[in-house]
């Protein structure tokens, strides 16, 4: 039964409340992905749903009474609607990113909060290295002047040999590793910062394993001829590729994002590219999303853009919507989700 098939069947959320009314729980918005996977699990498990297709806070907020579980597509989950949701026990994400959800709040509250974790690592990092390739070799540009007429127009510039050059990789988590060991063949050196990974002799050899050599933030700035951005959005990150960052950047250098928008100051990206200082850009992700017309990025000749579906493919599609609903189950059976952003049982002060 597929998700339209499913959602034709409920007139009202009312209608699919069980008697208890914590075993109830909600999908806020679907943007086209087929949840039945998710739904069949939850079933399965004593659980009734109900799918409110939307990312209005208030209609979240009232479809949520009485409910024990909220699973999230790009909703927004605020701080003033968790302090509105007051059964909500349990937030389950169908990303690796949690910047959508107040998790501070959430914690606060004793929910917990759960993201998907290692379900397209391979399909992400494929699809870093396609945007590399297709920026640094000019694909789509190339494509958009022969489809204009123009066969022989002359190259603005000649890309480099990518054995000649140095991929810098931010972020070396489970895609960025990942992305950096498929990548390492093809160029000259790979380097990686992350402040997170602790300096063990174990983390020295994973590195070396994987052919990375760590370096600092701007060693790899001015160095890297291709720099690639693996890493969550929070405070500290945000707007962290900024018009300080680009200009230690060498000249004609790329830049490839396929984590979250909101890491990149995109006015900043766009004069960089227009003053030539860097060659390219190629993004899976923007700080606004779907874009508006005047976005700074959105026409311009230098940057490739895809819509936020690098994590798509056959098999991580299906296993995006089972995990967030094993989340749920799990949480259900044993009082604690497989993949808590933070671990409320750990925290003392908080209590589930």
């Amino acid at each position: 039964m597929s998700t339209k098939q499913v959602e034709s069947q409920l007139a009202s959320p009312e209608e699919r409340t069980m008697s208890h009314p914590f075993n109830r729980a909600v999908y806020t918005d679907l943007d086209g992905i087929d949840f039945t996977a998710g739904i069949e699990l939850l079933e399965a498990n004593g659980f009734s749903f109900s799918l409110i297709s939307s990312l209005d806070s208030e209609e979240i907020i009232s479809a949520s009474e009485g409910a024990s579980a909220l699973l999230v597509g790009y909703a927004e989950i605020t701080r003033e609607m968790i302090e509105r949701m007051p059964s909500v026990r349990i937030i389950a994400l169908m990303s690796m990113g949690f910047d959508n959800v107040d998790v501070e709040a959430a914690s606060d509250h004793g929910i917990w909060v759960t993201n998907i974790l290692g379900a397209a690592t391979e399909e992400v990092a494929t699809h870093a290295l396609a945007l590399t390739l297709n920026v640094v070799r000019g694909i789509s540009l190339s494509d958009r002047l022969v489809r204009s007429g123009h066969w022989n127009a002359k190259k603005e510039s000649t890309p480099p040999r990518l054995s000649d050059c140095t991929l810098g990789v931010i972020g070396l988590g489970r895609i960025g590793s990942r992305f950096a060991e498929i990548a390492r063949p093809l160029f000259r050196e790979v380097i990686g910062y992350d402040p997170l990974l602790p300096d063990t002799s174990e983390s020295r050899a994973w590195l070396e394993g994987i052919g990375v050599r760590r370096v600092s933030l701007y060693v790899l700035s001015s160095t890297a001829r291709v720099v690639s951005l693996h890493l969550p959005l929070t405070s500290e990150t945000v707007n962290m590729i900024d018009s300080d960052f680009l200009s230690t950047m060498p000249k004609g250098s790329f830049l490839i994002n396929v984590s979250r928008g909101g890491l990149i100051n995109s006015q900043a990206l766009a004069n960089s590219l227009t003053t030539e200082h860097l060659a390219g850009a190629a993004l899976d992700v923007l700080d606004v999303e779907p874009p508006p017309s005047s976005h700074p990025l959105l026409q311009h000749p230098k940057a490739v853009i895809t819509p936020h579906n690098a994590y798509l493919s056959d098999r991580s599609d299906a296993e995006y919507v089972r995990q967030q609903a094993q989340n749920i189950v799990t949480w259900a059976r044993c009082g604690r989700p497989d993949t808590p952003i933070i671990d409320l049982a750990k925290n003392q002060s908080h209590t589930s």
